[in-house]
């Protein structure tokens, strides 16, 4: 499809959301269970959204900080296959950031850890930027032409007669 020829659509807009969003979470998931799992002896949403648990001062707290890093890399290659464009990267980055946050607050509270703040905020800057690169990379390639039949030339008519 011609990126010209886009109509304002809020379903597809609200289903990638969606579906950035639920991929989002479990990409943490799973991050979070390799690297936090091991070293709690119970997993829950407190590790998700609890604005205490991402803190520099344990180790725990650092395998926390690290799988929301990978999670915001994975959800620029989500982005890469979801939206396609580099022009939306920033604006889907930063609603699946804002809606964790709302979830954050509904959870524990406003967030007053500096350390999620800092976190969050690098990695909505990460996820936007590799996605940027990766959408731009995508539409600047060449776009291959094929021939289907030889192009005959005036100079190559002349040249036979």
């Amino acid at each position: 499809m011609f990126y010209g020829a886009i109509v304002w659509d809020p379903w597809l807009i609200v289903s990638q959301i969606v579906c950035l969003q639920c991929l989002y979470y479990l990409t943490l998931g799973f991050f979070m269970t390799i690297l936090v799992g091991t070293r709690v002896s119970r997993m829950s949403l407190m590790y998700f959204f609890d604005f205490s648990t991402l803190t520099a001062a344990t180790v725990t707290g650092w395998c926390a900080i690290v799988s929301f890093f990978l999670s915001s890399a994975a959800g620029a290659g989500y982005m890469f296959y979801l939206v396609e464009r580099a022009k939306k990267c920033l604006d889907f980055s930063a609603t699946l950031y804002l809606v964790h946050l709302f979830l954050c607050i509904i959870y524990g509270g406003w967030p007053s850890s500096i350390t999620w703040w800092i976190v969050n905020f690098t990695c909505l800057a990460l996820m936007a930027l590799l996605g940027e690169r990766l959408c731009i990379k995508r539409e600047l390639r060449e776009i291959p032409i094929t021939r289907l039949r030889p192009i005959y030339l005036p100079c190559r008519c002349l040249i036979q007669n």
